[in-house]
C-alpha cells in the first residue's frame, strides 16, 4: 500500500479579498512540483466566495469540472445557455471537451459561499460538452457510500457521469462507525469535517490522504464525519 498525506495546512493558499481559496495541487500562483495530481485527480480546491462577488466569464477545454457546494449557494451561466443555481446537496459536472464558457457567482447579500471544485483528466479528448446538476438525499449517505459521480460507460445509477474511469462518493460517518471501502483505482480520500483513522492515519478537517496498491482501506470515524472520496486511475 502507498500512502500520500496531504494535511489542510500544507495546502497552497490564496486571499484576493473577495475570494480565499486553498489549493491541494498546484494551480494559479501555487506551484509546486511536488503536489500536481493525484493519478487523473488534478485540481481539488477550496473556494470561499464573498456575498455579491464571483468568477467572471473565463474558458475550459477537455477537462471534467465537478462542483460541490459545502455552505451557501453559487449561481451558474455558461456557453451551452445553462443558468442555474447550485445549492448544498448538490453537485454539478460539466465536461468541457471541445470548449466552453461559464461563470459562477454569488448572489446573496451577506453569507459567503464554500464550495470544493475538483478537475479531473478526461481519458478522451475533445468530446462535446455536457452540463448536468443534480440534488442527492443526505439520508443516502449516513454510514454509507453515496455514489456521486462515475463513468460515462459504466455509470452507476443515479449518478451523474463523467469522461473517466472516475468515481466520486460520500459518506456521512457516525462517531464510532467503521467501515471498509473497496478501492476501483487509486483513492483520494478528503475529509471535508470531522477526525477519522483511514488506513491507519488520523485525519481531521480538511486533511486528505491519496492510497494506491491496494484493494480495500479501512476507515473509522472518531467524530461525526463528512468524507470525500474521488477514486481515479493513476496513470
Amino acid at each position: 500500500m502507498k500512502k500520500t498525506i496531504h494535511k489542510s495546512d500544507s495546502r497552497g493558499f490564496a486571499n484576493h479579498g473577495w475570494l480565499k481559496s486553498y489549493h491541494t495541487f498546484s494551480f494559479a500562483s501555487y506551484q509546486n512540483p511536488e503536489r500536481m495530481n493525484f493519478g487523473m485527480l488534478r485540481v481539488l480546491n477550496d473556494d470561499i466566495v464573498q456575498p455579491k462577488m464571483g468568477f467572471g466569464t473565463h474558458p475550459h477545454r477537455n477537462m471534467e469540472i465537478i462542483s460541490i457546494p459545502i455552505s451557501g449557494a453559487l449561481s451558474h451561466k455558461d456557453s451551452m445557455n445553462n443558468q442555474r443555481s447550485i445549492e448544498v446537496g448538490e453537485v454539478q459536472v460539466m465536461s468541457a471537451g471541445t470548449g466552453l464558457t461559464h461563470s459562477e457567482f454569488n448572489d446573496s447579500k451577506t453569507n459567503e459561499v464554500n464550495f470544493l471544485q475538483l478537475w479531473i483528466i478526461p481519458e478522451k479528448q475533445e468530446v462535446a460538452p455536457y452540463y448536468n446538476q443534480k440534488m442527492f438525499d443526505e439520508s443516502g449517505r449516513k454510514n454509507i457510500f453515496q455514489t456521486l459521480v462515475s463513468p460515462k460507460d459504466k455509470q452507476v445509477e443515479g449518478s451523474l457521469p463523467i469522461n473517466q474511469q472516475g468515481y466520486i462518493l460520500m459518506i456521512d460517518l457516525e462517531k464510532g462507525f467503521e467501515t471498509e471501502y473497496e478501492l476501483n483505482n487509486g483513492a483520494y480520500f478528503f475529509l471535508i469535517d470531522g477526525e477519522a483513522e483511514i488506513a491507519g492515519e488520523m485525519l481531521a478537517n480538511r486533511d486528505a490522504i491519496g492510497i494506491e496498491d491496494i484493494e480495500k482501506v479501512r476507515i473509522k470515524a472518531t467524530k461525526n464525519s463528512k468524507l470525500l472520496i474521488v477514486d481515479v486511475p493513476m496513470i
